[in-house]
């Protein structure tokens, strides 16, 4: 009688089977492309940048006044696009029952001047105690670059 042998360690696969980690990963792409969109807060604007930004955290609420002003001109109260006309309305409506009375502008670098201050002033027109107006902070300078130059002071003539 004769004893059967197994051979068990030949059949072994040792190989990674991918496949499954690749429709895992793809799934998981997805999912981000199609959640990413919706969690944008604000109006996409490049704001300006400056050496020493004041830092406003109240802005970053879910509650807080947001006016943005786009390159084109484009005027958007809490992410809906407005007539400039219809923002003092719609501010003074959006204050009656705030304690903080207080709304942010985020403006685009590229935004016409006169654009920002209408829209300031129809804000202070709707009874606002605070106007924030949203910066970024500068990159800093890389090491051995030169200093921006600075403007000689005009001189009274005597």
């Amino acid at each position: 009688m004769a004893l059967a042998q197994r051979n068990e360690g030949g059949k072994v696969n040792s190989e990674i089977n991918v496949t499954p980690m690749v429709d895992v990963m793809l799934v998981l792409l997805i999912i981000f492309m199609v959640i990413t969109p919706m969690l944008q807060h604000d109006v996409s604007v490049d704001l300006a940048k400056v050496n020493n930004p004041q830092l406003m955290p109240d802005a970053e609420k879910e509650d807080a006044l947001v006016v943005a002003i786009t390159r084109d001109g484009g005027i958007f109260f809490s992410r809906n696009k407005i007539n400039p006309a219809e923002l003092t309305d719609q501010v003074r409506d959006r204050l009656t029952n705030r304690v903080d009375k207080r709304v942010y502008i985020r403006a685009d670098a590229r935004a016409k001047y006169s654009s920002v201050v209408e829209v300031v002033d129809n804000v202070r027109a709707a009874g606002v105690d605070q106007l924030g107006l949203l910066t970024d902070q500068k990159p800093p300078a890389p090491p051995g670059a030169p200093a921006a130059p600075v403007a000689p002071l005009p001189t009274s003539g005597q």
